[in-house]
């Protein structure tokens, strides 16, 4: 990301600033930060098309996992959650925070709950620890914590957090496309994964995914904007002539077949709204257990909203001049409402979007640009059945190149060269896909982390919030063995 020259959030009048031409600028501040109301639309509208992938990806990432009780998610319901809670939480950002940043839900987090927490309870209970996250978020924020919080996490941890989620979204694009599989354990093997279904790449579907991966990396080095939501409109569409031509089963699509749905205009379906049990989840996997579960949702909001407000701010020359960003817990609070909001939707926690940058771009600076890309989620309300005929071959290269984006963007800034921040870190991160658990990864790194300081007698440079976190996950760890669970 190209450094930017900081300013301060309210220059001084100048000869070259123009006065407020209106209410709307004034509030906004548009005049003010050097924008035109004509750069905000277009900023907007440029945030809409590089995020609106999400309508497509959430709904198939937690359509494709099932509850305790074997129960799926409901596609058309959750493409309505998904773009009812963007909408909603990207106009709070655009009126309370007024900075051009749109939230919807996070990728990372949404695999969280899928993967981790809907397998050991009801899906209301696992929306339910996403709600109790956001509650947490908000409360750090109004007590001044979470600054505090993020600062005892060492940064080598932090950006190893964002990278293990991504090389386990990586890991979750290529099985959902059908490109790595499990092997059957009747197959009586060492190796756990294959090439293919059997070892062997085989099927239209599977071309499909490939042809979209590498038309995602071609206009991602042609910086193409938009280039994630190009591929999987392009791909849909290749996708909907090769199962209209070849004799193609439905289930080798997996969950979504693609057919043209006939009218693409359709009332959304609110069903999955207010679905929520707070605490039955408690109930099914006990306290400590549940307390880790809403720490990790917690934890992977926490970091990825710090670090895209801190990018976005920058690159819009929002900071002042000590790097600051004026009325950041106004925005650090929408934020945790906005987490609170995806898991009462069921649309999973919400956070906000880097992809925000290429309405940055475009030249927007204030909130009007949110309030322009909330509203255009709001109008994808009603074109539901657009976004249910994507199959997941023509969705799942957007995870890989997301995955590839997040480990670029971070891998640089860990000190490799100090082993006590080095070994934790590169655990962390290998530790998520190897173990198919963002909580293990993050319990592992933890623990690691305290140890080795405390070996070279770094002890007293680990804040006292780190041994906390890390002897919970300790205990919980060896739990199993002390007949507690």
């Amino acid at each position: 990301m190209p450094v930017a020259q900081p300013t301060t959030e309210s220059p001084e009048p100048s000869p070259t600033t123009p006065a407020p031409s209106g209410a709307l600028d004034r509030f906004f501040k548009i005049s003010e930060r050097g924008s035109s109301l004509s750069r905000e639309v277009r900023g907007g509208v440029a945030t809409f098309f590089t995020m609106a992938y999400i309508l497509v990806l959430n709904p198939i990432i937690l359509s494709s996992a099932v509850d305790m009780n074997g129960q799926h998610l409901d596609s058309a319901q959750l493409v309505t959650a998904t773009a009812l809670t963007a909408a909603l939480t990207t106009l709070l950002m655009g009126v309370i925070g007024n900075v051009p940043i749109a939230l919807a839900a996070g990728l990372g987090v949404n695999t969280i709950v899928a993967l981790q927490l809907a397998p050991r309870m009801t899906w209301p209970d696992a929306m339910g620890m996403v709600v109790l996250a956001g509650f947490a978020i908000m409360l750090l924020v109004a007590t001044g914590l979470r600054e505090r919080v993020m600062n005892a996490v060492p940064l080598g941890l932090r950006k190893a957090i964002a990278i293990g989620i991504g090389l386990f979204i990586v890991l979750v694009g290529l099985v959902d496309s059908g490109f790595v599989s499990r092997i059957p354990d009747a197959a009586h093997t060492t190796v756990p994964l294959q090439l293919g279904s059997n070892g062997h790449l085989n099927g239209w579907p599977v071309l499909v995914f490939i042809l979209g991966l590498l038309l995602t990396l071609v206009l991602l080095v042609r910086k193409v904007p938009g280039a994630i939501l190009v591929s999987i409109v392009v791909m849909t569409g290749v996708a909907l002539v090769i199962d209209k031509l070849a004799d193609i089963p439905a289930m080798s699509w997996g969950l979504t077949v693609p057919a043209w749905p006939g009218n693409p205009v359709a009332a959304p379906d609110f069903g999955l709204v207010g679905e929520v049990s707070l605490f039955g989840g408690f109930g099914k996997v006990g306290i400590l257990t549940g307390v880790l579960f809403v720490f990790t949702v917690l934890m992977s909001c926490f970091f990825d909203a710090m670090g895209t407000i801190l990018g976005v701010a920058d690159e819009a020359h929002l900071l002042d001049r000590n790097g600051d960003l004026p009325g950041i817990n106004k925005i650090l609070m929408v934020d945790g409402i906005a987490t609170a909001a995806g898991g009462a939707t069921s649309a999973s926690a919400n956070t906000c979007f880097v992809e925000s940058t290429a309405g940055v771009g475009e030249g927007a600076r204030t909130g009007f640009a949110s309030i322009v890309t909330g509203g255009l989620f709001a109008v994808a309300l009603f074109l539901t059945p657009l976004a249910t005929m994507v199959p997941a071959q023509a969705a799942t290269p957007a995870l890989v190149t997301v995955g590839f984006l997040i480990l670029a963007n971070s891998i640089r800034e860990i000190d490799w060269s100090d082993y006590t921040i080095a070994i934790p870190a590169f655990l962390t991160m290998v530790m998520m896909p190897f173990t198919y658990s963002i909580t293990n990864g993050l319990g592992i790194g933890f623990i690691t982390f305290c140890v080795l300081r405390v070996a070279v007698g770094r002890g007293r440079e680990v804040p006292v919030a780190m041994y906390g976190v890390a002897a919970v996950f300790a205990f919980y760890y060896l739990m199993p063995a002390l007949g507690l669970l």
